[in-house]
């Protein structure tokens, strides 16, 4: 499996500290369903992929799961959330990661060659994360942006980071002479689709490109994956950038507090799951395919808008039936509060609500097992 190292960080610790829970999984299957086999039970090998947000989270659940399942091994490569989806439906992966829900038009073309065919498919919205915008300007550690200061400088309608637009947002603060180099995905992502949603709903007049996880512009730096993003903003100077939270936070990067109403909100966990309990599902969608539509406009107190929801994705009936009790019993920990607490604590997301469980886990129930 390709884990940074800060996944593998995290990976360990989750292991350690979820030894406990590996000995009472064994006697009940993760999530407490009493129709899927008990943990001693599974046993086998299977490969998902997909976000690369996902990464640091997914090593800890698969540390977790597989810490409760020994006999059971679970790989993940994240390589970006179309990758993720384009494979699970040409049944390369049982599972998939992605920072957005398939759209109806897709899910009406298939094929899922991992489903039996007729079979549903299940969107779990299992991450919750803040994106934050990154920069790195040499003196500079916070700064305040609006949606439509957001917009001009990954569009280029702001090109230098002592703009007027800037300054108006950020008094006292020494804005330097620098050009803004903005740095964007490089591949297919549900970051980007995530990001492109807030631009297109909170800044219409500044941002007419429509949400697609792939960049629509052909201006600025592009970098492969999140890491790449990073690693680009990082090694910088003027640059300003995207990505999970969590990966900011790891690489200590500098973040931008976003308008909200007449405040300005710095990314949390809280903030981000605030908004996802808040928004509701899409409409025409089956009743395992949980995809929410976020609201990006909000302006209740304490909401960050720029939220990244990614999915696991699965079959309701696999065509090859070895691998669902393996996935149903990983989506079941997941899910659960002990894997949602273990992700939390290595990765800083937001660990979903009880409300918001109580749908995820009965999605999780349809998967067929026998």
């Amino acid at each position: 499996m390709k884990i940074s190292r800060i996944a593998q960080v995290g990976a360990v610790a989750a292991v350690a500290a979820l030894a406990l829970a590996g000995c009472a999984a064994n006697e009940t299957a993760p999530g407490g369903s009493t129709d899927a086999p008990t943990a001693s039970d599974l046993s086998g090998e299977i490969a998902g992929g997909g976000a690369s947000s996902q990464e640091v989270a997914v090593a800890a659940w698969t540390a977790g799961f597989q810490t409760a399942n020994p006999d059971v091994t679970i790989t993940y490569d994240p390589a970006g959330s179309g990758a993720g989806r384009e494979s699970f439906q040409a049944g390369a992966f049982p599972f998939a990661g992605s920072d957005r829900a398939f759209t109806l038009e897709e899910l009406e073309a298939g094929p899922f060659d991992s489903c039996v065919d007729g079979s549903g498919i299940i969107e779990l919205p299992t991450y919750i994360s803040p994106i934050a915008v990154i920069f790195n300007i040499e003196g500079v550690d916070s700064l305040n942006l609006d949606a439509a200061t957001i917009a001009g400088l990954f569009s280029g309608a702001i090109a230098n980071w002592n703009d007027p637009a800037i300054a108006a947002l950020n008094e006292g603060v020494e804005l330097p002479d620098l050009a803004v180099t903005p740095v964007h995905r490089a591949d297919d992502s549900g970051t980007t689709e995530n990001f492109t949603d807030y631009l297109f709903q909170a800044a219409p007049e500044e941002w007419t490109a429509e949400p697609d996880g792939v960049w629509p512009l052909s201006s600025g730096e592009a970098a492969q994956g999140t890491s790449g993003v990073v690693s680009a903003v990082a090694g910088g100077n003027g640059t300003v950038g995207y990505a999970d939270a969590s990966r900011a936070a790891e690489e200590g990067l500098s973040t931008a507090a976003v308008k909200v109403g007449d405040e300005f909100v710095a990314y949390s966990p809280e903030a981000a799951a605030a908004i996802v309990d808040a928004s509701p599902f899409e409409e025409g969608r089956s009743e395992g395919d949980l995809a929410i539509a976020l609201d990006r406009t909000s302006d209740a107190a304490g909401v960050y808008p720029i939220v990244l929801v990614s999915y696991m994705i699965a079959c309701q009936e696999y065509a090859d039936a070895a691998v669902a009790p393996i996935v149903k019993g990983f989506l079941e920990y997941v899910a659960s509060p002990e894997g949602q607490d273990a992700a939390a604590a290595a990765a800083g997301n937001a660990p979903i609500s009880d409300t918001l469980r109580e749908k995820v886990t009965a999605a999780i129930d349809s998967i067929v097992t026998e």
